[in-house]
């Protein structure tokens, strides 16, 4: 007898294996309690070598992998909203999203991308975007600076993000307003005294010589992210190589009064054609930058659309603009947006205000690495002034602003797929 009701209860249980729950979901549409943490959560599974699976355009751009209860565990107390589903449901699923009238796709994430932060080690009064949402993600950096990249350190990573740096060398053109502040002077004789320190005459030179290191980075196949004014400077920087662009205040000597004629955009990434700012006391670098009496709008109005892009065909900036969202909160920076009269032919827009002729969101490769430029600051902080505390993630875990910066962490994971277009 016992026999027998063993073996009807094995029978019994075999023919509900299919519905047995063995894939976790993640989903990122309206649903998710905490967006933000579960781009840090698969990330965390990356690290316990298990692949995710990235459901393009699926629910936002869903999360899915192997049910293991650690990795439950570990979504549960991190408070992100997830189902535990059978094979049969997930099946399912890929099914619906490998049917090719679907504008969706699977990318694979297997590696765990090593993240760098390119940051000043003492950091300016105000927060940077970045690190503020690694943090609240939970997902580890090293922070470089200089003396760092000099030294070759950057091929140890997969991923650069430049903090909001000025790499003309003229201390983000805050002379005018803050010359007398201790933080500017402290700020100023520590780049002075790196620049000596590692054999250089002025800053501007130290710049220039970090600017073609993360060039180099990016060309043996490292991501690249710039926000604010590390987007433009960078390239100011670099098609201005051999010019001195700098004013007296800055480095002591006036600059050539013929840069401008002189500038070779050949060598930049993204922006062509620009006009450099050659008054030291103006808060500007370039024409690349919008200006606020170009921009008729105000918090209130001020967005930015994203591009959809075919997930099969496109998969790179499908990836990059992965949200729950297309209108995203436009937010200010000392470089907000860009010009798009300036920018290369080549470059893939990915967010922009058509009826203001700007882009806010863009992407592009240079031999085997990408690059990605994001104007403004702070995206849930619309006008961060110096000075001001840094923004509370724990009040914004679903913000659209924000998982375009997170979508570019994940992208070093994916296995590589050739784009189509």
């Amino acid at each position: 007898m016992f026999f027998r009701t063993t073996a009807l209860l094995l029978c019994l249980l075999m023919l509900h294996l299919p519905a047995w729950a063995s894939t976790i979901l993640v989903p990122m549409d309206e649903l998710q309690k905490d967006h933000l943490k579960s781009y840090g959560a698969a990330y965390w599974v990356l690290g316990k070598n298990q692949p995710v699976d990235w459901l393009l355009n699926y629910r936002g751009g869903s999360f899915a992998f192997t049910h293991m209860p650690q990795l439950e565990n570990e979504l549960i107390v991190r408070g992100i909203s997830y189902n535990v589903i059978s094979d049969a449901q997930y099946n399912s699923i890929l099914t619906e999203i490998s049917n090719p009238e679907a504008n969706m796709d699977i990318m694979k994430l297997e590696k765990l991308p090593k993240i760098a932060v390119y940051s000043p080690k003492a950091k300016m009064p105000w927060d940077d975007a970045v690190t503020l949402v690694l943090t609240y993600a939970e997902i580890p950096y090293d922070v470089i600076y200089d003396k760092e990249i000099i030294l070759g350190d950057l091929p140890k990573y997969d991923w650069l993000h430049l903090h909001h740096e000025d790499f003309t060398g003229q201390y983000g053109k805050f002379y005018a307003s803050y010359r007398h502040y201790p933080w500017y002077q402290e700020q100023q004789a520590d780049a002075e005294a790196s620049a000596t320190e590692l054999g250089f005459q002025k800053v501007s030179q130290l710049k220039l010589a970090v600017v073609n290191k993360i060039k180099e980075f990016t060309a043996g196949g490292g991501f690249l992210f710039a926000m604010c004014s590390a987007t433009d400077t960078y390239d100011i920087a670099l098609a201005a190589e051999g010019l001195d662009i700098v004013e007296a205040m800055y480095d002591g000597d006036a600059a050539d009064p013929n840069a401008q004629s002189k500038l070779d955009f050949s060598k930049t990434f993204a922006f062509k054609d620009f006009k450099i700012s050659r008054n030291p006391m103006e808060y500007e670098y370039s024409n690349i930058d919008m200006q606020p009496q170009e921009r008729p709008v105000t918090e209130a109005n001020d967005y930015f659309q994203l591009f959809t892009f075919s997930a099969k065909w496109d998969p790179i900036p499908t990836m990059l603009t992965q949200n729950h969202a297309k209108t995203i909160k436009g937010f200010m920076g000392q470089t907000t947006a860009f010009r798009k009269t300036l920018v290369k032919p080549e470059v893939i827009i990915m967010g922009e205000n058509k009826e203001l002729g700007e882009i806010r969101y863009m992407h592009g490769t240079y031999a085997r690495g990408t690059w990605t430029f994001y104007g403004g600051h702070d995206p849930e902080d619309y006008q961060h002034l110096v000075g001001e505390d840094p923004t509370d993630l724990a009040l914004h875990p679903n913000s659209p602003g924000y998982r375009l910066i997170l979508n570019n962490i994940l992208f070093p994971a994916a296995k590589k797929k050739k784009q189509k277009t």
